[in-house]
């Protein structure tokens, strides 16, 4: 099966004369493991809140197999844009606590049953609840109430709480916050694993830099609501004018500062070219 896509043109949002997202154009191919990065309020949460229907959006956002191609979302309630295969996590793990891995993971793979079938008991575990948790690392735990779970693996649990609802975009709100190192590779590993399914594409809304150059395959960074560059993580880092931003920003903190600041998420660094290579 062919996967689906993201394509989006024009794409603003105002709040109150204020522009988030200015005129955005972006392509995210299937299968594509891309990660979007840039300084607090570039737009990037706001991106996704458009793109999955939270806010509203003028412009062309459009999931299908080929550019300009697909269902436009543009106008289309959450739940409409949900049924399409569009799924989100945030920054905070939202699963039933009080309930096993394998009945949180059971419920939302129970999302598209009518409610006689809800009712009904199932007989073992299904086929796409046991591959999530294989895919996941959580067969192990499947018996554990999801409450006890440590911080990244409720995030894991999350992430295969799509998988079970055929989910074919994801769109992950900083999923590595707040993560030990251990935890932060373990997740880099799942998202690698999830996107090598030719149905799936992932974008990443990410600060943590480190993790960005480790795992993303392809990288948009925004800047004050547009798309200030794209490419391979070396193309972004070459860039001038992400270069620009980063060392622009360390000369003018030079000045009333001990070091200057790096991009989002890294630690300060002592010249503005060490914080313009670490963007």
């Amino acid at each position: 099966m062919i996967g689906e896509g993201l394509t989006i043109r024009g794409l603003r949002v105002s709040f109150d004369g204020y522009t988030a997202v200015d005129g955005v154009d972006l392509d995210v191919h299937p299968g594509d493991l891309r990660f979007l990065i840039g300084p607090n309020g570039a737009g990037k949460t706001t991106l996704v809140d458009a793109v999955t229907g939270l806010v509203k959006a003028t412009g062309s956002v459009r999931f299908g197999t080929d550019e300009g191609d697909g269902t436009e979302l543009i106008g289309k309630p959450v739940h409409k844009i949900a049924r399409l295969g569009i799924g989100r996590t945030f920054q905070t793990a939202t699963v039933f606590e009080e309930l096993t891995v394998l009945q949180n993971l059971d419920i939302a793979a129970g999302a598209g049953r009518g409610p006689l079938t809800m009712l009904r008991r199932r007989k073992g575990v299904p086929d796409a609840v046991a591959k999530a948790l294989e895919t996941t690392g959580l067969t192990e735990l499947r018996d554990r109430p999801a409450g006890v779970l440590a911080h990244g693996q409720k995030q894991w649990l999350e992430i295969g709480m799509l998988l079970v609802q055929d989910v074919r975009l994801l769109l992950l709100d900083e999923p590595v916050a707040g993560m030990s190192h251990e935890e932060r590779e373990a997740t880099g590993e799942l998202l690698q694993r999830v996107s090598e399914d030719s149905r799936r594409t992932v974008v990443v809304i990410e600060h943590d830099m480190d993790f960005m150059r480790a795992f993303a395959r392809s990288v948009t960074v925004l800047h004050a609501g547009k798309v200030l560059s794209e490419g391979t993580v070396a193309e972004v880092q070459a860039d001038p004018k992400v270069q620009e931003v980063y060392l622009g920003r360390a000369r003018d903190e030079e000045s009333t500062a001990p070091a200057a600041a790096g991009p989002p998420g890294e630690k300060p660094t002592p010249t503005p070219t060490a914080s313009a290579q670490e963007a």
